[in-house]
């Protein structure tokens, strides 16, 4: 897909998260609209999810069908193959800005070097605190070191 297609059907955030969402997996539009509100603390107008949603449908990135909710019917938007394909795209596209976003929140493992987003496992080794991805690493790291 060419990028100015892409950048025309993601024009900003709210589109990007509906995406996100509707990646996840199908949802109907009162779903993604309470979705979006829950996760990002704000509201989402149907005049943007809507109209957006019947874009993607008519570029055959989403299907729609009708699926029994309680006692009501709801439409339930779907990606199709080539909606999934423009997610996957999307993601490769903005993962180096994700990556410098959360790179000052990461600590790396002292012994294997990997990154560790949160959790992780701390010691004092020396007296000095110490960060590993799991406590398998820290004894690693403490018998590599003689201090154990």
């Amino acid at each position: 897909m060419p990028s100015t297609e892409m950048d025309n059907i993601v024009s900003d955030f709210s589109r990007f998260y509906i995406l996100t969402i509707l990646y996840e997996g199908s949802c109907h539009g009162y779903s993604i609209i309470s979705k979006f509100r829950k996760r990002i603390g704000k509201e989402i107008s149907p005049s943007l999810v809507y109209p957006f949603l019947r874009q993607l449908e008519q570029k055959g990135f989403v299907e729609q069908y009708s699926k029994p909710v309680g006692a009501k019917k709801k439409k339930v938007f779907e990606l199709t193959k080539e909606g999934k394909e423009l997610c996957k795209q999307l993601f490769k596209r903005y993962s180096a800005l994700v990556s410098v976003a959360i790179e000052p929140s990461l600590e790396i493992c002292a012994h294997c070097g990997c990154k560790v987003f949160e959790g992780g496992h701390k010691e004092r080794i020396r007296g000095k605190e110490m960060n590993f991805c799991c406590i398998h690493c820290a004894q690693s790291y403490k018998v590599e070191q003689g201090t154990t």
